[in-house]
């Protein structure tokens, strides 16, 4: 049994100020007025008999009892949301086959999940799954190659296609750790390091094109790569800087000790995460997948991604139908 004092509502709370070090955006992220937060955190430290914040510096740090006390917190908030997206109950026993494609930004974190989920459901189906680039996805989706395929939205939706949109993935610039001395400043102190593209021919690469188009911004032709670990890697190897995603960053944490990441020094744009489906299905079908799909993305990647970067709030969500 928990200690009198110790609340679920208490944990999130300490979790989103560990990571963020500041009752306001603690208070953004939880939807709690700053009060709240606050008198959340001493209820808290009063059940556990330590304090877990060193109230006297801003911002907020972690004592000793407090950095170990948040890595049990954050296993147990994990495990609580895992629980919570699975709860989706999803009928596809009446199934005999289904192909389903998506997005490789999901590898890491949400793609190993929603097998399991899915392998639960399909009892007596003929089940296949593919990861790729959007591009190819969305091309082997046009060919009724998939039944069901999550993607980038290319912004525009073929005849016999219905699309679910997930989430709401903005842009955002990395760097090679200490490259940004300024952080009102960031593209003076990026003059002279090289822009590194994504391959123009993703359709990643071809949405940053068209903006930095818009923005009537230009850069050197030196370094275009197909690869997204390998564009990261290049960060982290102080080769250049480049743009991309919150998902994207994420699914980089090998390199996280050597990139840095930063809201977009100019104006700002995002892509659609969206679920596509054959407008044949049956609609139950991929409404409960893309609704599996949002609560997977919300605790296994969105949560993460707040806490590492807590001015991601508000910005990368889920899109509820």
């Amino acid at each position: 049994m928990l200690m009198k004092g110790v609340t679920l509502r208490g944990l999130e709370v300490f979790e989103a100020l560990a990571g963020s070090g500041s009752v306001a955006q603690a208070s953004e992220m939880t939807g709690l007025s700053q009060p709240a937060v606050s008198q959340q955190l001493r209820n808290l430290e009063r059940a556990l008999g330590v304090d877990l914040v060193d109230h006297g510096k801003r911002p907020m740090r972690l004592t000793p009892a407090g950095r170990g006390f948040l890595q049990r917190t954050e296993a147990v908030l994990s495990e609580l949301r895992l629980a919570q997206s699975e709860l989706t109950v999803m009928d596809l026993t009446h199934l005999s086959t289904l192909s389903i494609g998506l997005i490789d930004d999901f590898d890491n974190d949400l793609t190993p999940r929603l097998v399991t989920i899915l392998a639960d459901s399909l009892t007596k189906c003929r089940f296949k799954l593919i990861t790729a680039a959007s591009h190819e996805i969305s091309q082997a989706m046009q060919e009724r190659k998939l039944h069901i395929a999550v993607a980038a939205s290319p912004g525009e939706v073929h005849d016999g296609i219905v699309e679910y949109p997930l989430v709401r993935d903005p842009f955002i610039l990395v760097a090679p750790r200490d490259a940004v001395t300024d952080s009102t400043d960031i593209m003076g102190c990026l003059e002279g390091w090289p822009f590194l593209r994504y391959d123009r021919e993703q359709l990643i690469g071809r949405l940053i094109e068209a903006h930095l188009a818009r923005q009537k911004m230009s850069f050197e032709e030196r370094f275009e790569v197909g690869s997204h670990l390998a564009l990261m890697a290049m960060v982290a190897r102080r080769i250049g800087w480049a743009v991309t995603t919150p998902l994207g960053y994420m699914r980089a944490a090998r390199f996280h000790d050597e990139i840095s990441a930063y809201p977009l020094p100019f104006s700002g744009f995002s892509r659609t995460i969206s679920l596509f489906a054959a407008a044949d299905w049956a609609d139950r079908v991929p409404r409960d997948v893309a609704q599996t799909i949002r609560r997977l993305v919300q605790s296994q990647m969105i949560d993460p991604a707040v806490g590492r970067l807590p001015w991601l709030s508000g910005q990368l969500r889920v899109i509820e139908p």
